[in-house]
């Protein structure tokens, strides 16, 4: 028989509303008795946290940081990622904060932050990744594939494929994915994933892209051992940020108030990196408010989730990445 804080979050859930704002939050962190983020030592580890710059990704690299762990800084202009160094290592007290420049959609670039962080360190205990953002305008990145899915999906996974021995020699490493509610509303496709000029919308492309990204999530962590490295994905619930300020201002002005802080959407993303329980005893899940979630509430989405199509999706980017890792 369910107890009684499965009941409160399962009545919270079903709605978006209550779900996905603060109030889902402030409800689990109480009924789950949560352990506090600032309990953990997480002094010898190594994190590297992509989109670390502003927001969610900010915030928890700030957080392992202040936690005792060696924080790399991932963004993509020097200036300003070495200045967010600067100013955690004042708020922290921490000299173990270091940064690695790479546009997360510039596979080029990827790559040679990918030996740079190889070169640095035998072994990475956690890659977090967090870079993107909702683009109004379409764009497309140095070899012509569209900016949100390059920096989203082709990006992070050949940066998981060129870490992964650093990974496996924290046995286990850790991957975690920032998704979005937003992929909710999308199936998995690849022949449409990169949307056109004619009909493209920011909001669509990002779901398509947060729908690829867990559905990785789940495929690496079929193909790796949990011993070796743990995957898990997550979405953050409705969080105020820089990105939904200037990607949405109208859903900001709406729902105001009842939007989580930075804090409360990286939590579970930042828990899921330090705590050592739950969160390496299971694999390829996907997670809100430290609770596993369905990839799918729609059953249009769950019709187009077929193992053909998760196959195409995968021998895709490694045909777009170059990664070296065998097709599916």
């Amino acid at each position: 028989m369910p107890d009684f804080s499965d009941i409160v979050d399962t009545v919270i859930e079903v709605p978006v509303v209550s779900s996905f704002t603060r109030i889902g939050y402030a409800v689990r962190s109480r009924i789950d008795d949560w352990e506090d983020l600032d309990s953990y030592d997480l002094e010898g580890r190594t994190f590297v946290v992509t989109g670390s710059t502003s927001g969610l990704g900010r915030f928890a690299a700030h957080q392992l940081a202040a936690r005792g762990a060696h924080v790399v800084l991932n963004g993509r202009s020097h200036d300003k990622t070495a200045g967010v160094r600067d100013e955690i290592t004042a708020d922290t007290g921490s000299t173990e904060v270091s940064v690695a420049v790479a546009d997360m959609g510039e596979l080029d670039q990827v790559r040679e932050m990918a030996g740079e962080l190889t070169s640095r360190f035998d072994r990475i205990d956690g890659l977090l990744h967090n870079a993107g953002a909702l683009s109004a305008e379409r764009r497309e990145n140095s070899e012509g594939i569209e900016a949100t899915i390059a920096s989203q999906v082709v990006g992070p996974f050949l940066l998981t494929s060129l870490l992964l021995d650093a990974l496996r020699a924290a046995a286990p490493g850790r991957v975690v994915t920032m998704s979005s509610g937003g992929m909710y509303t999308a199936g998995l496709t690849v022949s449409r994933l990169q949307m056109g000029e004619p009909q493209y919308g920011g909001s669509e492309q990002y779901a398509r892209a947060k729908r690829a990204q867990v559905t990785l999530n789940e495929m690496w962590a079929e193909r790796i051992p949990a011993d070796e490295i743990v995957f898990q994905a997550l979405h953050p619930g409705w969080a105020d940020t820089p990105g939904v300020e200037e990607a949405l201002p109208t859903f900001r002005k709406v729902v105001g108030p009842l939007l989580r802080s930075s804090a409360e959407g990286a939590d579970t993303m930042v828990w899921l990196a330090a705590d050592d329980g739950e969160p390496v005893a299971t694999t390829g899940e996907f997670w809100l408010d430290r609770r596993t979630r369905s990839i799918h509430k729609l059953g249009s989405t769950r019709k187009t989730d077929t193992p053909e199509r998760r196959a195409e999706l995968w021998n895709w980017c490694v045909e777009q990445s170059g990664a070296d890792v065998e097709p599916w």
